[in-house]
């Protein structure tokens, strides 16, 4: 049977790819995300693809608003099944240079929105007696890398809170499942800049495509897993990181985000 699905920051990169690839298999599918035009751009495709939509421009730095999507969402589809918790954002710069109001913001997207989301939909969960959360992270949130360490630490504690969760409803009807990308070629590098306030260059590193995090989501909804590496070399940097740390500081250096010179 089709499931119901919410996402978060679904107006772009990995949370558009997902959608539009669970589109193709009938599902129904709330979106949020503050960009009302981009919103209504992907329920058009979703809808073409064969899904329903609702599309709901959304805060997730917003208890209140978190609540009134997931809400709506069961209002709209009579249940949620599946809430995959994708907004985010990055700066890059030392701790000593990035700007403390940025961070204060990335921690109320980043952690704080999945804090919301999550909270909202629990209770969903419960009386259901069955339910999924999915954490879009990071690879950055098991071992970070230079010049994103505040990006990171939002990653980690999205991470946290899904391990600690993921124990509380072990044995129920409730899975939790973290995502942990490596660098993905989505738009996200151009809002690190415009965040950042200096052009934020990729480094050196693995990458993926979009569409390879979207199927690697996919698989997850159909067979829950703890933890999900849509590039699956990636798990190498984690086991290292836990057996030899010291070697893995040294690997990551090639890796750092440092910004240039100047501003955007």
């Amino acid at each position: 049977m089709p499931q119901t699905i919410a996402i978060t920051g679904a107006s772009a990169g990995i949370g558009r790819h997902t959608a539009l690839r669970l589109a193709r298999d009938g599902a129904s599918i709330a979106i949020c995300a503050r960009r009302q035009e981009r919103l209504d751009e992907v329920a058009r495709d979703i809808t073409a693809l064969g899904g329903r939509a609702l599309a709901i421009p959304a805060d997730v730095s917003s208890d209140a608003e978190m609540t009134a999507f997931v809400g709506a969402t069961v209002e709209r589809f009579g249940r949620l099944d599946v809430l995959i918790c994708n907004a985010g954002f990055g700066v890059a710069g030392t701790v000593d240079d990035v700007n403390p109001a940025t961070v204060r913001k990335m921690v109320d997207v980043n952690f704080l929105g999945t804090f919301y989301a999550a909270r909202a939909a629990l209770p969903i969960f419960r009386r259901q007696g069955q339910g999924h959360l999915i954490v879009v992270s990071s690879i950055v949130g098991k071992r970070g890398v230079p010049y994103m360490g505040a990006y990171a630490a939002t990653k980690f504690a999205q991470v946290g809170l899904a391990e600690c969760l993921r124990s509380e409803v072990s044995g129920s009807g409730i899975h939790v499942t973290v995502v942990y990308p490596v660098s993905t070629d989505t738009e996200f590098f151009d809002v690190m800049s415009r965040e950042t306030g200096r052009t934020v260059e990729r480094a050196f590193g693995p990458r993926q495509h979009v569409d390879e995090v979207a199927a690697a989501i996919h698989r997850a909804i159909e067979h829950p897993v703890p933890e999900v590496y849509p590039y699956p070399k990636a798990r190498a940097l984690v086991w290292l990181n836990a057996v030899a740390p010291g070697v893995a500081d040294r690997l990551v250096k090639r890796f750092g985000r440092k910004p240039a010179a100047g501003t955007v």
